[in-house]
């Protein structure tokens, strides 16, 4: 669905003015929203701390192609350096924000808890202090469909309650969201979280399940189906979430003049907060999700079924109805194309980390 006024209407509205701050610019989403603004003429300020929860090659080649854009500068450090973030906010001072970092994975925050209060916490509380500081016009944040927790009410609705993460990681970003709040009605922060669902496609992270699987295929290694192979997941590609992010960025989160305090709307407030699901609108069996791989792939998969694991949840399926009435999006890549587009650059990928001698 194209956006009122062309499909880059949204560069027009945040090119001018300070460059764009994008934290977690050499990670998966991060990379691809500030390819998409560098694309489109807006000037991008990354900010990533390279770490190696997986593969740090994967992130420096991402970080090869940023730098081939004059109007991209990078920073190395992580969001729970307060100095230096402080730093960067006073020497940039952005207007617009979009965080993206964070430490992911459901199931390694149940191995290092340590690490999400460390980035998903204290860094997100850096990250608002930054903005509070400069006086920044708008701060876009990620957040996760992971929040929706122990909710089984299908599709998932903004407006229905997700007050039961079973994950740790769910749960710093549900905290993001209330932090975020507490800041739009405190100082006037406008303030958008971005609720994303399971996203898919090239220069992916290594840890998700279609990499995994992908790699496994190959190599002619099993691959663990959880909850006995009966998950589903709204697999959502890459280019549409990027589309909904660079939109949303253009506009500012606005108070709610119908906000009722009696009877609370989750994703909207009488101070300049939203939060909105990205997602495919779909649910898909990650049965059929192999089923294509496998013909991608031109090889069977050796699959092995398993329990489900802590921390998970057996489906996800979003209602985007409130981010298209904001903004015009509407996912439009079917699951076939988004995964033939990946396993080209996956075989691509591979075959260039061997030639390098990488394992």
């Amino acid at each position: 669905m194209t956006e009122a006024g062309g499909p880059a209407g949204w560069a027009a509205r945040l090119s001018g003015g300070p460059p764009i701050l994008v934290t977690g610019a050499a990670g998966f989403i991060g990379f691809h929203v500030a390819t998409r603004l560098l694309d489109n003429g807006v000037p991008v300020v990354g900010l990533d701390d390279l770490n190696d929860y997986y593969d740090p090659a994967l992130k420096r080649a991402r970080l090869d192609r940023l730098d081939r854009h004059e109007a991209f500068r990078f920073v190395e450090a992580g969001l729970e350096d307060e100095r230096t973030v402080r730093r960067l906010f006073a020497e940039t001072r952005p207007e617009t924000v979009c965080h993206l970092a964070a430490q992911a994975g459901v199931r390694h925050s149940i191995e290092n808890p340590g690490a999400y209060a460390r980035s998903n916490l204290t860094g997100f509380l850096n990250v608002l202090e930054g903005c509070r500081a400069v006086g920044a016009k708008h701060l876009a944040f990620a957040s996760s469909s992971s929040v929706y927790g122990g909710n089984t009410r299908l599709p998932f609705s903004v407006a229905n309650g997700a007050d039961h993460p079973v994950s740790l990681y769910a749960a710093t970003k549900k905290a993001n969201e209330a932090m975020a709040h507490s800041y739009a009605h405190l100082y006037g922060l406008p303030t958008t979280g971005l609720r994303f669902f399971t996203v898919y496609g090239p220069w992916g992270r290594p840890d998700m399940a279609y990499f995994i699987f992908a790699d496994a295929i190959r190599a002619g290694r099993p691959i663990r189906l959880f909850n006995n192979g009966e998950m589903e997941r709204d697999f959502t590609y890459i280019d549409d979430i990027v589309e909904g992010v660079v939109r949303i960025l253009a506009r500012p989160a606005r108070p709610d003049p119908g906000f009722d305090s009696a009877s609370p709307d989750p994703a909207r407030s009488w101070a300049p907060w939203r939060l909105y699901n990205i997602g495919n609108r779909r649910s898909e069996r990650l049965t059929d999700f192999v089923d294509i791989l496998e013909r991608e792939i031109g090889r069977k998969a050796i699959r092995e079924f398993a329990p489900m694991q802590p921390g998970d949840v057996a489906a996800t399926c979003a209602d985007i109805r409130e981010l298209e009435a904001e903004v015009g999006f509407r996912p439009d890549t079917r699951l076939e194309d988004g995964l033939a587009r990946f396993v080209r650059w996956h075989r691509d990928w591979t075959a260039n980390r061997a030639n390098l001698g990488a394992p």
